[in-house]
C-alpha cells in the first residue's frame, strides 16, 4: 500500500507544471549531457524507450531520424533515453545512419526518478517527456505511436509553444 501511493506520488510530481528531476547521463556520441547545462537555456524533450536493436524501439529511433529536420527547427533537444550502455546505443544510432544522441542510464536512477522504470528496473516505459528551459515539465507522453514518434514530437514541440530557432 504504501509503496503503491509513493509510486503514485512520484507519478503526480512529474505531472505538467512540476519539476523535473535533475539528470546527468552519457550520451552516444562520448558526451556527458545534464539537466543542469540546459537549464535557462533550452527546453529538451526525454524520449525514454525500451531497448536498442528491438522492433518498436528500431521504428522509433527511424521516425526520429526522418524528422531531424522538422525537429531541428526548435530550440530544444531532443534525447531518446534507455538503459542500454553508451556504446550499444552509439551502434543502435549508427546502424541506423540516426544523427540523434541517445542517452544511457545504465542505473536506472534516473528513469525511476522520472517514473519509468519499468519490471523491477528491467526497462523503461515507452514515455516521452517535454521539459522546457525553466525545468518545468510541460507535457508527459504516455501514449507513444513509436512510427510517428518524429513528427508527433515535434507537432507537441509547435503546440507547447517551444521557441523556434532564429
Amino acid at each position: 500500500m504504501l509503496k503503491t501511493l509513493a509510486l503514485a506520488l512520484l507519478l503526480a510530481a512529474l505531472a505538467a507544471d512540476s519539476a523535473a528531476p535533475d539528470w546527468t547521463l552519457q550520451g552516444s556520441d562520448g558526451k556527458t549531457y545534464t539537466s543542469a547545462s540546459l537549464a535557462g537555456k533550452r527546453g529538451y524533450v526525454l524520449a525514454w524507450f525500451p531497448k536498442a536493436f528491438t522492433g518498436g524501439c528500431t521504428t522509433e529511433l527511424e521516425s526520429l531520424r526522418d524528422a531531424q529536420a522538422e525537429l531541428a527547427k526548435f530550440d530544444a533537444d531532443v534525447f531518446m533515453v534507455s538503459f542500454d550502455a553508451p556504446e550499444k546505443n552509439a551502434d543502435f544510432a549508427k546502424s541506423l545512419k540516426a544523427n540523434l544522441v541517445l542517452l544511457s542510464d545504465t542505473k536506472g536512477d534516473v528513469a525511476s526518478a522520472f517514473g519509468v522504470s519499468n519490471l523491477g528496473g528491467m526497462y523503461a516505459k515507452r514515455w516521452t517527456f517535454y521539459v522546457d528551459k525553466d525545468g518545468v515539465v510541460r507535457f508527459v507522453d504516455q501514449k507513444v505511436n513509436t512510427a510517428t514518434a518524429g513528427p508527433d514530437i515535434a507537432a507537441k514541440l509547435a503546440e507547447l509553444d517551444f521557441p523556434k530557432k532564429p
